[in-house]
C-alpha cells in the first residue's frame, strides 16, 4: 500500500514531497492533486516508469501521456519551436486547466506513447504539484482512474483506483471540480480545440481569436 502524506499539515507536506520525488527517481508512480482533478505521476523520462503507468490505468498507448511542468520556462526546452499563438495561450491561462499540444524535440529520452513526435504539456495551478514538480523536472501525468471509471477529486478516490500501483500519495484535498483541462492542437497553422474542458472556446479566442473547434 502506497504511504500517504497529508499536505495540509507543513510537516507532513514536505515529507511527502521528498517520499514523492525519491520514488518518482526510482522509477515507482506517485498519486498526486492537481488543480483539475488527482492524478497518477511517472518520471516522463523512464520509459518503464511510463509503461508502468499506462499498465496501471488499463490504458494504451494509443493515448500517449501528457506532461505537467513546474515553471512555464521549461516549455521551451522541450519542444521544437514555439508558436507565437502556443506563447500568448501560455500567458493568458497557465498556471490552470490548459494543455498545449506541441512538437518536441526529438533528441529528449522519452516514450510517452504514441504521440506521433508531439507532447501535451501542462502548468498545474497547484502548490503542491508544482513543489514536486520543481524538484523532479516534467512528470508523466494522467488523471488517477482506471480506464473508463470517473477522475478521481479526492486522494481516497485515487487510492481506490490506483494505490495499490503508487509508491506515495499527496493528499491535498478535494478537487474543487471534475473539470479536466482543455486541450488546444498548436502544431498546426491555426491552434485547434481537441477537448474543451476547464477553459471555454470564447475564452481562447478572447486572446487567440483563430483558435478553432
Amino acid at each position: 500500500m502506497a504511504d500517504l502524506f497529508d499536505c495540509s499539515d507543513p510537516e507532513a507536506r514536505a515529507a511527502g514531497l521528498d517520499a514523492a520525488a525519491a520514488a518518482i527517481g526510482r522509477g515507482e508512480l506517485v498519486l498526486i492533486p492537481t488543480d483539475t482533478v488527482y492524478g497518477v505521476a511517472a518520471d516522463a523520462f523512464t520509459p518503464a516508469a511510463v509503461t508502468g503507468l499506462l499498465a496501471a490505468k488499463n490504458r494504451g498507448r494509443t493515448m500517449p501521456v501528457p506532461v505537467l511542468i513546474g515553471e512555464a520556462s521549461t516549455l521551451a526546452g522541450l519542444v521544437v519551436n514555439l508558436p507565437p499563438t502556443a506563447t500568448e495561450l501560455a500567458q493568458a491561462f497557465w498556471p490552470g486547466g490548459l494543455t498545449l499540444v506541441l512538437e518536441h524535440a526529438p533528441s529528449l529520452a522519452w516514450d510517452l506513447g504514441d504521440a506521433e513526435g508531439t507532447v501535451a504539456v501542462r502548468l498545474p495551478d497547484d502548490d503542491v504539484a508544482r513543489d514536486l514538480l520543481r524538484r523532479t523536472g516534467p512528470l508523466a501525468v494522467s488523471s488517477a482512474n482506471r480506464s473508463g471509471r470517473p477522475a478521481a477529486t479526492t486522494a481516497a478516490q485515487a487510492v481506490d483506483q490506483l494505490g495499490d500501483h503508487a509508491a506515495v500519495v499527496l493528499d491535498g484535498g478535494a478537487r474543487e471540480g471534475s473539470a479536466a483541462s482543455t486541450i488546444v492542437d498548436c502544431t498546426g497553422p491555426v491552434p485547434r480545440v481537441l477537448r474543451i474542458g476547464a477553459i471555454d472556446v470564447d475564452r481562447l479566442r478572447a486572446v487567440v481569436p483563430d483558435v478553432t473547434d
